[in-house]
Parts: structure tokens; sequence; C-alpha cells
């Protein structure tokens, strides 16, 4: 660990893959902020509500801590982290986000069986009936044994494909063979590694055991294109032509979906309301045959929440199909009355830290994205506070009206922040809207320092 008060030693170590060394980061800045008199941007951006931690692969690399850090320094007004297949990130973001009086969510992202679409591709390209979902606003790590057990699945049905990659893609890649335990599970901070990892791993076996005056060659001959100097040994270019040429449908590492390699989107969904979560649904471009058809992929999918990525659907400057995708998506969710959340993933080089919202095709969404934002949050905070929220009883009771349901959570999401949640302690379902509007209102909000 650093010593001393080099504020660039100490993130470095924000996004170690040991846990202690993450907590003794944050403490310093924790230190640093509550000795300046100066603050933080005000918390009034538009945040990322999508962004991968290194539990499921981050391009830069960062932990929970680290981005919840960063998200406090943009400005954020909520941020969000997802990881495929586990909750791993949940407690470390929480709490990141409490020191941080940063509003924070957590969703969980998997692929699923849709049984209703068997015929129709969703949102996974060339697969039908296989979609990408989620879910948003967890608080808590499952305390039932089905769901816990549902949790653990997951984990090994994705260790089990990704095995199944490996020993396929290794036929391929000979003499750099990579093995999972030794090679791509030490990249992971928990043992969850995704295919990136495993590209990563491949060419760090490659750089290894190929003469470096012929790794060129080796890459050349074994994904067929060129390869520059520069992209060696493990370039974003490297890594990325890797996986489309191996991994993706037509590649000789892919593994065709069968039943029992995803759950059913009907017990995914349990399992989130079990947890007190919301089911998501993950909206890709627009253009397959299941995103054509919106309304019955929302009836199929039980989502009450639309996640977007909105960089990957338009091209700035340059009206076209994908933007008009784009605008239609966003129509039907406002004649729907279905929230929406917004951001980045960064689990590819090069994606963005967040979304450019200063951007012309952008801009009319901005009001929307950070609604839903808030109404996750408020969900969250209402699920951690008296465990209920969006979805259940209370909510029916008091709001059966869609549009005054999210007009009440986007108000509190935009009242409460970590730092106000104290005045909501002994809530029950009995507890009205009012009086949790009147709650958070009268509180006051303490300073903090500059990050």
């Amino acid at each position: 660990m650093p010593t001393g008060t080099d504020a660039s030693n100490w993130e470095t170590h924000l996004s170690s893959l040991h846990a202690p060394c993450r907590q003794k980061a944050i403490d310093f800045f924790i230190i640093q902020a509550e000795n300046n008199k100066h603050e933080c941007p005000p918390a009034t951006q538009p945040g990322n509500l999508h962004a991968h931690t290194f539990y499921s692969f981050n391009c830069y690399g960062y932990s929970p801590t680290h981005f919840a850090l960063l998200a406090r320094r943009a400005g954020m007004e909520v941020a969000g982290i997802v990881d495929f297949d586990v909750l791993d990130g949940l407690m470390e973001f929480h709490e990141a986000g409490n020191r941080l009086n940063l509003r924070t969510v957590v969703s969980l992202e998997t692929r699923v069986m849709v049984p209703s679409f068997a015929r129709r591709v969703i949102n996974s390209p060339g697969e039908p009936a296989i979609a990408y979902h989620m879910a948003a606003g967890f608080t808590r790590l499952p305390d039932d044994i089905v769901s816990r057990s549902f949790l653990q699945r997951l984990s090994e049905q994705a260790a089990q494909r990704n095995r199944e990659v490996i020993n396929r893609v290794n036929h391929v890649l000979k003499p750099a063979l990579i093995h999972y335990e030794a090679d791509v599970l030490p990249l992971t901070p928990n043992q969850n590694a995704t295919e990136r990892h495993i590209c990563q791993a491949f060419a760090r076996k490659a750089a290894k055991v190929i003469d470096p005056e012929y790794l060129a060659k080796f890459w050349v001959d074994k994904l067929g294109s060129a390869i520059a100097a520069e992209d060696l040994p493990e370039s974003p270019t490297l890594l990325n032509r890797l996986r489309a040429r191996t991994m993706k449908q037509g590649g000789p590492g892919y593994v065709p979906p069968r039943p029992e390699s995803f759950p059913s989107i009907d017990d995914f969904n349990q399992f989130a309301l079990a947890c007190g979560a919301l089911p998501t649904l993950a909206w890709l471009d627009g253009f397959s045959d299941g995103e054509s058809d919106m309304d019955a992929w929302l009836a199929a999918s039980g989502a009450c929440i639309l996640n977007i990525i909105p960089d990957r659907n338009f091209t700035p400057g340059q009206p076209d199909r994908k933007l008009e995708k784009l605008r239609e998506v966003m129509a039907w969710a406002r004649a729907m009355e279905l929230p929406v959340i917004a951001g980045t993933e960064m689990n590819s080089y090069g994606q963005k830290f967040v979304d450019d919202f200063a951007a012309e095709e952008l801009k009319p969404f901005v009001p929307v994205f950070q609604e839903g934002a808030r109404i996750v949050y408020a969900h969250t905070v209402l699920q951690r506070a008296g465990g209920f929220g969006y979805l259940g009883h209370w909510a029916d009771r008091h709001f059966p009206v869609r549009a005054d349901r999210n007009a009440f959570f986007a108000a509190l999401g935009a009242h409460c922040e970590p730092s106000r949640e104290i005045k909501l302690a002994g809530i029950t379902e009995q507890t009205s809207p009012d009086e949790l509007l009147r709650r958070i209102d009268a509180s006051c909000v303490p300073s903090i320092g500059t990050f």
C-alpha cells in the first residue's frame, strides 16, 4: 500500500483485487475530503446506471469502490453498477455510496430462455429465444435458500460455459493453451470470469509461449487478418478480434445455447422479486424480430423498467435508422409509462465513462433518464429502510395509476440521498407517501469535501 498523501498512488489501489487494499484507499480519500474546505460538484448530472465493474469485467478495471468515487467526482446524481451473473459488488458499492453521499443503484444482468419467443431473435443476435435480461434495485443478497441456490446456479452455469469455450478455443490456439483455474480466474476478484477475461488469458499465454519475433504471425495465422505491432501483446483491438473470431457465433469456440445453459425468464424474475429488485427489460437496438414487437416483448419479459445503452444507438450528427429506433422506443416507453434508465456498460474497450448527454440526439431524453434513475434509487431507499418499494402491496394501494407512482418515486429520489436516509428509519408499509416525503424534506444535508 502507498503511504503519505500522493492521491495518484492511492487511486491505483481503489481497483485492487484485494478488498482490504480498496478499503484503505477509500479511507484515504474520505479523510482528504473531510480535511478540505472545497466541495464536490453538485450532484446534478445525469449518471451512468449500467456500469459493469471488475466483478464481470470493466475495460478500465474499475472496482465498485473506484467507480463510486469517480461518479461522485463527476457530479452524477445517481450511479449504478450491473454485473453478469453475480451480486458480488452489491455491498461494496452501496457502502461506498453511503460514505461518499452518492445515490447508488445495483443491478444484475444475465441471459435467459424465453419460451414464448422460441422462434424469435430478441436482443442476443442470432439466438432465438435467448435474451439478455436484468433486474435493478438490489439492496441485499438473497436470504432464502431458493434464491441463494438460484444465484449460485447462475455462477455455475457461466463457469461451465466458460470451460466449454476454453476447451474449443484451445484446439485452435495451440500452443497458447490456457487452463480456467490457473490462467483465467486469477484475473478476477472473486472467480466470476467472462469471455473478455478468457481473451486476456489467451493473449497473455501467447505472449509467454511464442517467441516475440513470431507473435504477430501467430495471431495472423490464427485470426486470419493482419495484426499491427502496436496491438501486441494484448491491445483492445487484438482482444476484440480474438473474441469475435473465436467465441461468437460462427467461431470455433461458440457454444450454442441449450435449455440447461440459462434460466427461464420467469425463474429469473421470481428470483429478482424475492430479493426486492425490479425486473428490467434490456433493449438492444429495435431491429430484431422480437424487439420490433415491444408490446409482446414487454408482456413476456415481466419487466417494469426499461434499460437502454444510448451510445450504441446513435451516431453524433448523423441521423440514421439507429436514431429513429431509439426515438421510437423512447416514445413507446413514454406511452407505456415505463421508467427508463441508461448507461454505457464499460465492459468493452473505448466505451465512455458516462453518456454524452449534451449531444443533440440525447438532449430530449435527459429528463426521462434522470427520472428513471430517481425512481429506481427511491425504490432502493424504501427497500433498504422498510422492505417495500416500487412493486408490491404498498405501491399498489397508494399508486394504482402508473403515472402517479412514477411521479412519487421520482420526487422521493430527487429529494433523498444517503445522508438523509436515516430520516426513514422505522418506516413500515403503514407509512404514507406524504409522511415519507415530509421526513425527507425536513432533513438537512451535510457538506462533503472535494475528492
